[in-house]
C-alpha cells in the first residue's frame, strides 16, 4: 500500500496493539542469551503521568528496545506504587469536596474508596504508558500492595525486627499537622522564611535578676524545661545550677551547661524545649531535662500549657504569647530574622518537630554494605559525581522512621496482646498470644512508609521471597533510570535492602537524570502552570517526536530545557524520513524490488553513503553503551537528514530519472533502500512507531522491526578514500550553492564555473564526476585551472585547497559580494586568532597529545592560506558597481 502523508494518529495505537497481540515485549527466556533487565520506577497511583515520567520511560524504552534488538534476553517489569501519604491525601480532598471526612467513613470504608481511586488512576496511567510506546512485559505488571509484594514486606519487617534492626521508641520526628503523620527526614523540604527573633526575660527564681534568651518560636517556650549556656561562657558560669521562672507558665526550670549552645547566638543563653526541637531533645537527654510535649496532632496547644492557650493553633498561640509577654514587660525586643523551616513534601504544611512513639530501622550496617558496593564498582552511578553525594549521605545516615499514621498502605505486621502486653511480630496474622495464649490481639494501627515497600521493588516484583525463575534469571537487574532527586528516597534504600536480603546488589548501574525546566530556566510544575502535558504533546506532534526530543535533549548530569518548538522541530525530522520512504517506495514500484546491496560494484557516492552509515552505526552503538542518548541522537539525526536526505537522495535523482544505465540505477536504488532500512533499525529504539510503520510498508511480511538485529558496523564497507573524495565533491558543490544563494540565482538557472586549485587529484575528481557535479551544482560550462585572475562579473568562494568563480556577468551586486567576502574574511581571521592564542599557550602545547597539537597547526596553516585567498578576492573586486 502506498504511503500517504505522515499522520501519527493513523497508526500509533494500532501498531502498539499488534506488538501486544504478538507478545513481543516478553523475554525470550533463552538461557544461552545474556540478560538485560529494568524495573520501572513505579509511578504513584495519584492521577496521571507528567513529562518527567515521559522522560524516564523514554530513556528506559530506548535501552530495552536497543538491547532486545541486540539479541539480549530482555525484561522490563512495569508496575505502580500505592504512594501512601500522597494517595490518601488526594482521596481525602476528594471526599472533603463532598463534605465527608475519612473518620465519617471509618478505616475499612475509606480504604475501599482509595482502592476505587487506585483502579481509576491505574487505567489512566496504563493508557498513558502505552501511548508512550513503552515495551514493558505487561504480563508481569506489579503493584506495591499486591499480595506477593505484601508478603515480601512482612518478611523483611519481621526479619529486621528479630535481628534487632527494627525497634519502637519515643524519638524526635518531623510531624505533619495536616497529614497527621510522622515523616522521614527525606520527606521534609527546607526553605528560608522571613521570620522574627524575640528576646525574652526569664526571671531568676530567687528574685536576684534575670537572664535573656532569644527564640524564633516564642509559642514553644510554654514547653521549656530548662535554659542552657555554654560551659566555657564566662558570663554564665556562675549561673549554672540556678533556676528561673518560666514566663507565663510560672514553672521553675533549671539553668544547665551544654556545649551545643552557640555563644554568639543572641545573648548566649538559649531556651531548651526537648519536646519540640531535635537539638534540644539531645541536649535534654545529656542534662536530664524533662520532655514536655505541648502540641496536639493538629499542632493546636494541649493541656500541658496554661488554660489561656489551650486549643489555640500554634501560630495564633504565638501572637497571644508575644502580646502577654509585652504586657508583663518580659519582652526585651523583637527583630526581623531569616531562618529555615521544614515543610511536608506532600502538602506543604510547616512540620512540627515532636517526640513521638514510632517504629525505626537502624540503617548503619546496611549503609556500610551499600557504600562498599559502590566503592568496589558493583553499582555504577552515572554521572559519576553523584557518587560523592551518595557517600556523604550514606556515611551520615540516620535511623529511618518507617511508621506512618495513615490508613492506606502496608499495615505494620505487629500485634499487641490485650491480656499480657506481649508484642508479636509475624509474617502471618497470629491467632493467639505465644506467651499467654490469649486471643485478644490488636494490630498496630500504623502503616509503613511507602519507600519501605518501594525499596524491595527490584526483587519483590520477581516473586521474592519465593525462589522463582525470574529471580534466578534477571536478578540483579541491569540498569535503573530515575531522577537524581530520589537518589536517597529510593535508590539508596533499594541498594541497602537488596544487599541485605539477597546478598547481591539490586542493579549494576544507576542513570540519574536531571529536572525539566521551561525556556526561562524555571522548574516545570503543575502549580507554576509552566509544564507541558505529555499527552497533549503526543496529540499535537506524535509520540515519536516527543520521545526523540526527550532522548536528544538528555545530556548526562544536566537539567533539560524543554520547549514545544523543539518537539515540533523533531516532528519535521520524522516527516523528512517519511518523505524519503515515499520517494524510495515510488522508485521501487517503478523500477522493481531492489537487489541486495553488493558493495564491490558501487560507485563513488554509493560507497561514500554506505561507508558513512557504517561509521554512524558504530558511533550510535558506542554512545548508547556510554548512555549518551543525546550524542546517539545527534549522530543519527545528522546522518539521516543531512547526508542521506539532503545529499545522497538528491545525488541519486539524476541516476534514477536519467539515462545513465541500468547498472547505475540498480546500484542507486539498492543503496537508497539499504541505507534507509538500516537507518530505520538504528532509529527504532528512539521512535518505535514510525519506524515500524515504514518497515511494514517497505518490508511487508518480514515481521516486526522490533525483532530485527540491531545494526553493527561492517568495517570492510568503510572506504576511506571514496569517503574523502566524495566529501571533497560535496565541499565544492556546497561552495557553489552558497554563492548561488547569496546572489539569488534561480535554482534552474545554470552558471559557468571556474575551479582554481593546485590539487591535480581534485581536478581529476571533478572531471570524472562532472555529470553529477554539474547537475547538483547547477553548473553550465566548468573550467579546471591551477590559478585564475577573475575580472568583473565574477562571484567567488574559498574552500579547502580550492577557489571557485561563478560567472555572473551583469547579475553580480559588487557591494553585496564585497560585504560577503569581508564577512568570511572576518570569521576566518577570528579563527586564526583563537588558534594562535591556543598554540601560544605553552601549557597547552606541553600537555596536549602531539597529534592534537599537530592538528591545530595544520588547521592554522589552512586558515592562513584561506585568509590570503579571501584578501586577494576582495582586492580584485572593483571599488564600486559598474554603471
Amino acid at each position: 500500500m502506498a504511503l500517504d502523508r505522515y499522520n501519527p494518529a493513523d497508526f500509533e495505537e494500532s501498531r502498539y496493539q499488534h506488538w501486544l497481540d504478538d507478545n513481543l515485549f516478553a523475554p525470550s527466556m533463552d538461557p544461552g542469551r545474556e540478560t538485560f533487565c529494568i524495573v520501572i520506577p513505579p509511578p504513584n497511583v495519584t492521577g496521571s503521568l507528567h513529562m518527567g515520567h515521559a522522560w524516564d520511560e523514554t530513556l528506559q524504552d530506548v535501552l530495552i528496545r536497543w538491547k532486545r534488538m541486540a539479541g539480549y534476553n530482555t525484561l522490563w517489569i512495569p508496575g505502580m506504587d500505592h504512594a501512601g501519604i500522597a494517595t490518601q491525601w488526594m482521596v481525602e480532598r476528594m471526599l472533603l469536596e463532598k463534605g465527608i471526612t475519612k473518620e465519617d467513613l471509618g478505616r475499612e470504608k475509606f480504604v475501599e474508596e482509595v482502592w476505587r481511586f487506585k483502579e481509576s488512576s491505574h487505567k489512566t496511567i496504563t493508557r498513558q504508558l502505552r501511548r508512550l510506546g513503552v515495551s514493558c512485559d505487561w504480563n508481569r505488571e506489579r503493584f506495591t500492595l499486591d499480595e506477593g509484594l505484601s508478603r515480601a514486606v512482612r518478611r523483611v519487617f519481621a526479619t529486621l525486627y528479630h535481628e534487632g534492626l527494627i525497634y519502637r521508641a519515643h524519638r524526635m520526628v518531623s510531624w505533619c499537622p495536616r497529614c497527621l503523620t510522622a515523616l522521614s527526614d527525606l520527606e521534609v523540604n527546607h526553605q528560608d522564611i522571613d521570620g522574627g527573633m524575640w528576646h525574652i526575660r526569664y526571671p531568676f527564681a530567687d528574685g536576684s535578676g534575670h537572664v535573656v534568651v532569644a527564640t524564633t518560636r516564642p509559642e514553644t517556650m510554654l514547653g521549656d524545661t530548662g535554659v542552657a549556656v555554654h560551659p566555657q561562657d564566662e558570663r554564665y558560669k556562675s549561673l549554672v545550677g540556678k533556676t528561673v521562672i518560666l514566663p507565663l507558665a510560672e514553672r521553675e526550670i533549671p539553668i544547665v551547661a551544654d556545649e551545643f549552645v552557640d555563644q554568639e547566638f543572641g545573648s548566649g543563653a538559649v531556651k531548651v524545649t526537648p519536646g519540640h526541637d531535635p537539638n534540644d531533645f539531645d541536649a535534654g537527654k545529656r542534662t536530664g531535662l524533662e520532655v514536655v510535649s505541648i502540641f496536639n496532632d493538629d499542632a493546636s496547644l494541649n493541656d500541658q500549657v496554661p488554660p489561656a492557650y489551650r486549643g489555640l493553633d500554634r501560630f495564633e498561640a504565638r501572637k497571644r504569647v508575644v502580646a502577654d509577654l509585652e504586657a508583663a514587660h518580659l519582652l526585651v525586643r523583637h527583630e526581623r530574622h531569616t531562618h529555615s523551616v521544614g515543610t511536608c513534601s506532600r502538602c506543604g504544611t510547616i512540620v512540627e518537630p515532636r517526640v513521638s512513639l514510632q517504629w525505626f530501622v537502624n540503617m548503619k550496617e546496611m549503609a556500610l554494605a551499600a557504600v562498599k558496593a559502590v566503592e568496589q564498582g558493583e553499582i555504577r552511578l552515572l554521572p559519576e559525581f553523584q557518587e560523592k553525594i551518595f557517600f556523604e549521605w550514606m556515611n551520615n545516615i540516620q535511623d529511618w522512621c518507617v511508621s506512618r499514621q495513615l490508613w492506606w498502605g502496608h499495615r505494620i505486621p505487629v500485634w499487641y496482646c490485650g491480656s499480657c502486653g506481649e508484642v508479636i511480630v509475624s509474617e502471618e496474622q497470629p491467632v493467639r498470644c505465644s506467651i499467654c495464649q490469649g486471643s485478644e490481639l490488636v494490630q498496630d494501627p500504623d502503616v509503613l512508609d511507602t519507600w519501605f515497600s518501594s525499596g524491595l521493588w527490584p526483587f519483590s516484583t520477581m516473586g521474592w521471597p519465593e525462589e522463582t525463575e525470574d529471580l534466578a534469571t534477571f536478578y540483579p537487574t541491569s540498569t535503573l533510570v530515575t531522577g537524581y532527586d530520589i537518589l536517597f528516597f529510593w535508590v539508596a534504600r533499594m541498594a541497602m535492602l537488596g544487599i541485605k536480603f539477597l546478598g547481591r546488589v539490586p542493579f549494576r548501574e544507576v542513570l540519574l537524570h536531571g529536572l525539566l525546566r521551561d525556556a526561562a530556566g524555571e522548574k516545570m510544575s503543575k502549580t507554576k502552570g509552566n509544564g507541558i502535558d505529555p499527552l497533549e504533546a503526543i496529540e499535537e506532534f506524535g509520540t515519536d517526536a516527543l520521545r526523540f526530543t526527550l532522548a536528544a535533549q538528555s545530556v548526562m548530569g544536566r537539567d533539560m530545557v524543554l520547549q514545544k518548538s523543539t518537539i515540533e522541530g523533531y516532528r519535521n525530522f520524522i516527516n523528512k524520513i517519511w518523505n524519503a520512504a515515499k520517494f524510495l517506495q515510488g522508485h521501487r514500484e517503478r523500477l522493481g524490488q531492489p537487489d541486495t546491496l553488493q558493495f564491490s560494484g558501487l560507485g563513488l557516492f554509493e560507497r561514500w553513503i554506505v561507508g558513512r552509515l557504517q561509521q554512524v552505526v558504530g558511533e550510535v552503538d558506542r554512545h548508547l553503551e556510554a548512555r549518551r542518548f543525546n550524542e546517539a541522537c545527534r549522530e543519527v539525526y545528522g546522518f539521516v537528514w543531512h547526508e542521506y536526505c539532503d545529499w545522497y537522495l538528491e545525488i541519486s535523482k539524476p541516476v534514477l530519472y536519467g539515462d545513465m544505465g541500468e547498472n547505475l540505477s540498480a546500484n542507486a536504488l539498492a543503496t537508497l533502500n539499504h541505507v534507509l532500512l538500516v537507518s530505520l533499525e538504528l532509529l527504532h529504539p528512539f521512535m518505535p512507531f514510525v519506524t515500524e510503520e515504514l518497515w511494514q510498508h517497505l518490508e511487508p511480511g518480514g515481521g516486526s522491526i522490533m525483532v530485527r538485529l540491531y545494526p553493527q558496523p561492517r568495517e570492510e564497507w568503510i572506504d576511506e578514500d571514496a569517503m574523502e573524495r566524495a566529501g571533497r565533491l560535496i565541499e565544492v558543490i556546497s561552495a557553489v550553492r552558497g554563492v548561488r544563494g547569496e546572489n539569488q540565482i534561480k535554482p534552474k538557472q545554470r552558471v559557468d564555473l571556474v575551479v582554481a586549485s593546485a590539487d591535480d587529484a581534485l581536478h581529476e575528481l571533478l572531471a570524472g564526476e562532472q555529470t553529477i557535479f554539474s547537475t547538483l551544482a547547477g553548473v553550465g560550462e566548468m573550467s579546471l585551472v591551477d590559478q585564475f585572475e577573475a575580472g568583473d562579473g565574477h562571484a567567488s568562494a574559498v574552500g579547502r585547497g580550492f577557489e571557485i568563480f561563478l560567472s555572473l556577468h551583469d547579475q553580480i551586486d559588487v557591494a553585496q559580494e564585497r560585504e560577503r567576502i569581508g564577512r568570511e574574511l572576518q570569521k576566518t581571521q577570528a579563527k586564526i586568532g583563537k588558534l594562535n592564542h591556543k598554540l601560544g599557550n605553552l601549557a597547552f602545547v606541553k600537555k596536549a597529545p602531539a597529534s592534537v597539537v599537530a592538528k591545530n597547526r595544520e588547521e592554522l596553516s589552512a586558515l592562513e592560506a584561506q585568509s590570503a585567498t579571501l584578501g586577494h578576492s576582495l582586492n580584485r573586486l572593483p571599488s564600486s558597481d559598474r554603471p
